[in-house]
């Protein structure tokens, strides 16, 4: 059974009771000098209480604040993920052999966030070249695929205007992710290399957000390990990082562990809908917005059911009726020997009965 902590109210008023008992003539009342006594008294016993509550809330990394947590974390080798930076390209356009060299600065021209080059680039015959860059803060951020950004200071030669495109940068790990991959420790303690190893050690590379292992896929002594990063597909860069935390921990009995990014599996949908009191445009929005909330809770090798997808598009106000044409059936991604996929939401095609 719980312990009941008494209230401020309930320990004075035991306290004045006390002070009856011994002197039956005492003056209790709020004016009186017990009264304020057993109020000073209680206050203080009150405060100890909530520090002994906080203190309990501590034992459990559950239940612990931020400083407690880490703590718990750390006595079993595992700490907090820093925040990672996207990476990309950045297409420029200058005179052939002007160099470009690295840390150039471009900006968004909308959001006014900031990237730079990682390497040195000279534009050929073609008049252009095509960088490596960075954002220059870590943290998340859309992606950008073809976005026009800016140089900030354009080299002689370089057109200021330039193209990106960039994907990646993953926050700080929250308190909430971190408890999770302690808990998943706790759960699936160390055992040697089995499948829940393998999940441990790609979740510790920072950037990774999701992994998915499956033994024995191509053939014995093989593990393969998909990952994701902030819902999307990971960079190049995050996979060396997290086949090489992989090539480090696995043991010599797996000759081939590979990481590799699921192959995202287009599903388009199309519906026709009967609406009350709505109009098609508004509805069409709600219909992607609800579809796309859905499909980003797929994991590879996924089943797409076609009778949620009628429930999600049933459920959005304003439709009286609909009819899903596509998909036709459930849709199964494959997971097998040459092919890890994912279920990704396709186009979206709202139409009026």
């Amino acid at each position: 059974m719980p312990y009941t902590i008494p209230t401020f109210e309930e320990i004075r008023t035991a306290i004045l009771r006390d002070v009856k008992n011994l002197l039956p003539d005492a003056d209790t009342g709020p004016d009186s000098d017990a009264f304020i006594r057993a109020s000073s008294t209680a206050s203080a016993v009150y405060g100890l209480y909530q520090h002994q509550l906080w203190m309990a809330r501590q034992i459990l990394p559950d239940t612990a604040d931020t400083a407690y947590l880490e703590s718990h974390a750390t006595l079993r080798g595992i700490t907090r993920k820093p925040a990672t930076k996207g990476t990309g390209t950045l297409t420029l356009t200058g005179t052939p052999g002007a160099a470009v060299p690295a840390g150039t600065e471009a900006r968004h021209t909308t959001t006014g966030a900031t990237f730079r080059t990682t390497a040195t680039v000279t534009p050929g015959e073609t008049g252009t070249a095509s960088a490596p860059c960075e954002a220059s803060v870590a943290g998340a951020m859309p992606d950008y695929t073809a976005e026009t950004v800016l140089l900030t200071a354009p080299p002689p030669g370089v057109q200021s205007t330039a193209s990106l495109a960039l994907t990646g940068g993953t926050d700080t790990e929250t308190d909430a992710e971190l408890l999770e991959r302690l808990l998943f420790h706790f759960r699936n303690p160390p055992g040697g290399g089995n499948r829940y190893d393998y999940k441990r050690w790609a979740l510790e590379v920072p950037g990774v957000t999701g992994a998915w292992v499956y033994p024995l896929r191509r053939g014995l002594g093989t593990v393969d390990v998909a990952v994701l990063s902030a819902g999307g597909l990971p960079t190049p860069e995050l996979l060396a990082a997290a086949q090489a935390r992989i090539d480090e921990r696995r043991p010599v009995a797996c000759k081939d562990a590979r990481v590799l990014a699921p192959t995202p599996l287009a599903v388009d949908v199309r519906v026709r809908v009967r609406l009350a009191g709505t109009t098609l445009p508004v509805v069409t929005t709600q219909v992607r917005e609800a579809l796309a909330t859905h499909f980003g809770g797929y994991e590879p090798g996924g089943q797409v059911v076609r009778s949620r997808l009628e429930a999600i598009i049933s459920g959005i106000p304003g439709v009286a009726d609909r009819d899903l044409t596509a998909p036709s059936a459930n849709v199964q991604a494959v997971v097998d020997a040459t092919r890890v996929e994912w279920p990704r939401l396709g186009t979206v095609t709202v139409e009026a009965m």
